[in-house]
């Protein structure tokens, strides 16, 4: 293989909202810690074991605008990105590194709550997203929860 490639693939959980930074010139930067889990049963114990990874998420300009205004710590998200490493001198003279992963697709996974739904009892008729289905095939259909996507 003649190239390289940095690519990482995460699905997780934001574990605090996003921290912005803003720069001269309009820029931005948001950062947050994003949790994976993996988990396995002991075979000595049979007890679920369940170990959680952190990740430092870095997004920039116009994805940090839109993290910062849609994500909120809990939510699940499909990212992909590059893996960077920070290197700095820390207040005590030693080196300091941090791994990151700066963003450059996503996806949000989290079913956002519906706006201004009305109850059931509500005096207007309500639309069915299937009436012009023949009634037939209608109950045929999966609900949302059983599609694939």
């Amino acid at each position: 293989m003649n190239g390289t490639i940095n690519k990482v693939i995460l699905i997780g959980h934001l574990g605090d909202n996003v921290k912005m930074h803003y720069f001269e010139g309009g820029n931005s930067i948001g950062r947050f810690p994003l949790a994976t889990n993996d988990s396995y049963i002991n075979k000595m114990t049979n007890e679920r074991v369940v170990n959680t990874e952190w990740h430092n998420i870095v997004v920039k300009n116009k994805l940090a605008e839109i993290f910062e205004r849609y994500a909120k710590k809990g939510d699940k998200v499909y990212i992909e990105g590059r893996l960077r490493t920070r290197k700095w001198t820390g207040e005590d003279g030693r080196e300091r590194y941090m791994t990151e992963i700066h963003v450059t697709e996503f996806t949000f996974l989290s079913p956002k709550p519906k706006e201004n739904v009305k109850p059931e009892n509500s005096s207007s008729p309500t639309q069915n997203s299937n009436t012009n289905i023949n009634p037939d095939i209608q109950n045929d259909l999966p609900d949302d929860d059983d599609l694939p996507f």
